[in-house]
């Protein structure tokens, strides 16, 4: 081989193992980029997912407080009502009719109820009055039924004497309250909810 095609030689074999490098080089930072952008979605994929979770944990735990907030004021309503029922719980008479010499006609008796919870039964007692004040004559009456934010009205036998009646309530029970009254109920000293008919569990001694 002449000298002169020495140095081209020697250039295109350099040439080659450059090529040959860059090649390799090419292949590697191609893998390099699949592995990070790889990465990259998985770490993506993940966030994604503990964002998720940690969306939903909220969503569990607003649902429960919500749940007891609520079981906490339907609770406390029963009790308030309870407590303050002579508020909500009225009875009063229509326009009955009065004979000459005395009488009684065409009496109806009505229960209002304004709490928010239905009353199953209230006893009520009604007393014929004659003119001089004596009382003439006493029936109990039994009012069902009455709806939450409700009336609901009985009538009453007539009277061959009184010229005017009282009424007065014996007795008002409310499942849905868990209210139990009557005029004749005794009070244990220092009971807060008295009316209860079922009273709440007293928490245990720690």
């Amino acid at each position: 081989m002449s000298q002169r095609w020495i140095v081209p030689v020697i250039m295109l074999f350099m040439i080659a193992i450059l090529v040959v490098k860059s090649c390799r080089d090419q292949r590697k930072a191609k893998e390099l980029l699949r592995v990070n952008e790889q990465l990259l979605n998985e770490n993506r994929d993940l966030k994604n997912s503990l964002t998720l979770s940690n969306r939903t944990a909220e969503q569990i735990a607003g649902r429960k407080d919500m749940q007891v907030q609520a079981q906490a004021t339907f609770v406390d309503r029963r009790e308030y009502f309870r407590k303050n029922w002579k508020q909500y719980i009225s009875l009063n008479t229509g326009d009955y009719k009065t004979g000459f010499l005395g009488g009684i006609k065409n009496l109806e008796i009505t229960l209002r109820n304004q709490t928010e919870y239905p009353v199953d039964n209230a006893v009520v007692m009604v007393e014929y009055v004659r003119g001089n004040g004596d009382v003439f004559k006493s029936e109990p009456y039994t009012i069902h039924n009455i709806p939450a934010k409700g009336v609901q009205t009985v009538h009453a036998s007539n009277s061959r004497k009184g010229t005017k009646v009282n009424i007065r309530l014996i007795s008002v029970t409310s499942q849905a309250m868990n209210f139990c009254w009557s005029h004749d109920k005794k009070v244990m000293p220092g009971d807060q909810d008295p009316w209860a008919c079922v009273a709440a569990a007293k928490p245990l001694p720690q």
